[in-house]
């Protein structure tokens, strides 16, 4: 497969669409030297972005949060992910929004003179984890912990705050595993690199508060279609030491979709039928 630099097709730039290999920044954009930028993730099923507004909006937020405000409106970025689809005739695709402090009149951690630039991609992406959607994801446990709210605006999704998360991912697939799972820096689970966790015991769902983590649109949509079925959900901090008595696991976000973990460092689970019923309805509901 072609890398993602070098590909036919169109990207969306600052109000236009440019070739793919014409997508390219100054050396001296701030957010290369100083990660001054927000994206969004998102998944087009059946030609229609799931939870697209809710995106866009987030994307407007984060922005905020990071002292960005975004030149678009949420309206703008809609209309901009449907001509950047229609332009690479997708019907099923990921979809990337990003902003970010481009290149300008500043050159240090200031920035207040720079434009705000804004891009979207789109390609053709299967399942994040592989087969492991199927069988059951096989987690590390990471070193790095999700930093206190105190150091961070962690209800952004800002790319600095994945740093850590590569290198918990490089680790853990150094060690034959899909992923690693991160505490917080209380020592509570938190979440896996990219997906927020769950976990199931004797038919009660348990996971993380989302007081130091990214409160996933997928994790707000599972925790929905959870209590619409009567199921218990408890959001709530979470000790390592619960992990030994959990039964089902799993991984939720526009990537991961719904991923079933089988394994998390000496942890085990079942893929069980709350997992495989789960996966089977959020099938259907982006697909609707």
């Amino acid at each position: 497969m072609a890398g993602y630099d070098d590909r036919d097709g169109k990207i969306w730039m600052d109000g236009e669409l440019v070739e793919w290999r014409d997508a390219n920044v100054h050396i001296l954009t701030h957010a290369l030297h100083y990660a001054s930028s927000v994206f969004e993730g998102e998944r087009c099923y059946n030609g229609k972005i799931f939870k697209s507004v809710e995106h866009s909006e987030r994307l407007r937020k984060s922005g905020e949060l990071l002292d960005m405000p975004l030149p678009y409106s949420v309206a703008e970025i809609e209309a901009a992910k449907e001509a950047t689809l229609k332009a690479n005739g997708f019907t099923d695709a990921y979809v990337r929004v990003i902003a970010w402090r481009g290149a300008g009149e500043d050159m240090g951690v200031a920035a207040k003179r720079n434009p705000i630039r804004m891009a979207i991609a789109a390609w053709e992406w299967g399942n994040y984890y592989g087969d492991a959607k199927f069988k059951g994801a096989k987690l590390d446990i990471a070193k790095w912990k999700r930093p206190s709210p105190e150091t961070i605006p962690h209800a952004a999704k800002a790319s600095g705050l994945y740093m850590i998360c590569t290198m918990s991912k490089h680790a853990a697939e150094a060690k034959g595993c899909s992923d690693a799972m991160m505490f917080d820096y209380r020592g509570y689970v938190a979440e896996a690199t990219g997906a927020n966790i769950f976990f199931a015991k004797d038919g009660v769902v348990h996971t993380p508060l989302a007081d130091g983590i990214l409160n996933g649109i997928t994790r707000q949509t599972v925790i929905g279609m959870l209590k619409a079925k009567g199921v218990e959900v408890q959001e709530r901090r979470i000790e390592a030491a619960e992990l030994e008595d959990m039964q089902q696991c799993w991984l939720t976000g526009t990537a991961a979709e719904i991923t079933p973990v089988g394994q998390i460092g000496d942890y085990t689970f079942e893929v069980g039928q709350m997992i495989k019923d789960l996966s089977t309805e959020y099938e259907a509901l982006v697909r609707a």
